[in-house]
């Protein structure tokens, strides 16, 4: 479960409490109405808010609503800190990836599943998260120390490729205790996928 430091001041807090309303609010609202459909205007009127103070927590419309996704890659990335490098790099990918699913709490994942199905309904929110997972395979290769290496840098493609395979698996259902499986069972069959024939 993710362990998360409480802010100190009262400041912080609200701070705190505005964001997590916003981002809980844009999920429900832009799934009810679509996400193109739904003005920032009602947003920040269901929520009771400003754009001042809209903008101060988030950049856009599709920032505030690819929260559950930043909040996963944020993670991953810490992880990956604290991760030995080691072995296979194939395995540090997935491993880092169960641990970060682990360390996210319960309410997390349905916001997660919900975005995925957003993501899928609107081109423009879809370009905006194309754009983000690019810069995070970016970053993720430049923590592995692999950029300068051809075969480090498919083999990064190919995890990032396999955990949508595993997110594809997942998304029908979306029980919150099947993403780690579907992980574990996509990244078992990299291996063959390489030697599959026409």
């Amino acid at each position: 479960m993710t362990t998360v430091r409480q802010p100190a001041s009262l400041r912080e807090r609200k701070k705190l409490r505005t964001r997590q309303a916003l981002a809980e609010t844009a999920v429900s609202l832009f799934t009810e109405r679509g996400f193109d459909n739904t003005p920032l205007d009602a947003l920040l009127e269901t929520v009771e808010v400003s754009r001042r103070t809209f903008f101060r927590n988030f950049r856009s419309k599709e920032d505030v609503a690819l929260t559950a996704v930043k909040q996963l890659w944020s993670t991953y990335l810490l992880v990956l800190e604290e991760t030995e490098k080691s072995g296979r790099l194939a395995d540090v990918f997935r491993d880092a990836m169960l641990t970060t699913l682990d360390r996210m709490d319960e309410d997390w994942y349905p916001r997660f599943s919900a975005t995925l199905k957003l993501i899928e309904q609107s081109p423009s929110l879809n370009g905006h998260s194309l754009r983000h997972c690019a810069e995070m395979q970016a970053e993720i290769t430049r923590r592995l120390g692999t950029q300068d290496s051809l075969e480090a840098r498919l083999l990064v493609e190919f995890c990032v490729a396999t955990w949508r395979c595993a997110l594809d698996e997942w998304l029908p259902e979306c029980p919150p205790g099947d993403l780690p499986r579907c992980v574990r069972r996509t990244f078992a069959a990299m291996p063959r996928s390489l030697g599959v024939k026409v």
